[in-house]
């Protein structure tokens, strides 16, 4: 078995697995499968989601790609081409993982159940509006603060999970007019402006964080897990649709994309040098009429 391990290379040969392959090896090495078959989709999964964490810069280490919130990421967005039993498997093999080489009780608990929905899906406008209610109907402030603040900074703003976690309360700027202008960090900084409906709760957040965190400045502890421990502490409601992050941004960039907004503005704004990972969300567009089609095709300078 050891050896199978040790010349283990994915099919594909993305251009990341040098980078990544002793770690994925020696981790699944270490969990120690006892059939080729359970090796093979151990190695298979830590793999997809290593290749993921390196397209966003991240370091070859296990304990970040096995961490709650990267997993709930990558079974979110990661991997949008496979089928819902393909993720949910993704997301058994990494739990797995995550039990036999770090333990069971790696900070962050049990991993946030895997939502039925279509990762890319946009929250529909009673979706948000469900979500904001659920949100501030929690029982402590420091639950209805973070939930709607993680709701201000992805359906406002268009954030994902790991751009929320550096934020600190200087990095929002409120301009004369009450807009709210958002300084992103990371390897995808920019300027974002935030959507009108969400400034209230964008200002009122930084003036508690200060010079501190802006998404729960009473955790020093931070990590992947930072914005998922929150989320998986707070009372669920089964009419409400469960807070993902990923769908939060899915939808900020449909909304965006059927204004429409020039393209050169929402790539700037979304942190993204391509227009592949729009890709995904053409099929939650708004149709347009062969009327409105002709008239506007024709009317192009």
């Amino acid at each position: 078995m050891e050896r199978r391990i040790a010349h283990y290379r994915p099919s594909n040969r993305p251009p990341a697995w040098e980078r990544v392959a002793d770690e994925v090896r020696t981790t699944v090495a270490s969990a120690t499968p006892t059939t080729t078959h359970r090796a093979r989709d151990l190695l298979t999964a830590l793999t997809r989601i290593a290749v993921y964490a390196d397209q966003q810069g991240h370091p070859a280490d296990a304990r970040l790609w096995l961490a709650p919130a990267m997993v709930e990421r990558f079974t979110a967005a990661g991997c949008p081409e496979v089928t819902e039993a393909t993720r949910a498997n993704y997301r058994a093999c990494l739990t797995a993982l995550r039990s036999a080489v770090l333990g069971p009780d790696l900070p962050g608990g049990r991993p946030v159940p895997l939502s039925a929905s279509d990762p890319s899906q946009p929250f529909g406008t009673n979706d948000k509006a469900d979500l904001w209610g659920w949100a501030g109907g929690q029982p402590t402030a420091e639950l209805r603060r973070g939930l709607r603040l993680l709701l201000a900074l992805g359906l406002g703003c268009g954030l994902d999970t790991t751009e929320i976690i550096p934020l600190r309360g200087p990095d929002v700027r409120v301009l004369k007019d009450g807009s709210c202008v958002l300084a992103v960090r990371g390897n995808r900084s920019r300027l974002i402006v935030c959507s009108r409906p969400y400034e209230r709760t964008l200002a009122e957040a930084s003036r508690r964080a200060d010079t501190g965190y802006l998404f729960r400045p009473s955790s020093f502890a931070r990590g992947p897990n930072t914005v998922t421990d929150l989320v998986y502490r707070a009372t669920r409601d089964p009419r409400v649709p469960r807070l993902v992050m990923g769908r939060c941004r899915a939808t900020w960039l449909v909304e965006r994309m059927n204004v429409p907004i020039p393209l050169p503005i929402l790539l700037a704004a979304a942190g993204l040098d391509s227009l592949h990972a729009l890709s995904r969300l053409l099929p939650y567009l708004k149709g347009t009429s062969a009327e409105q089609a002709h008239t506007t095709l024709r009317e192009m300078p």
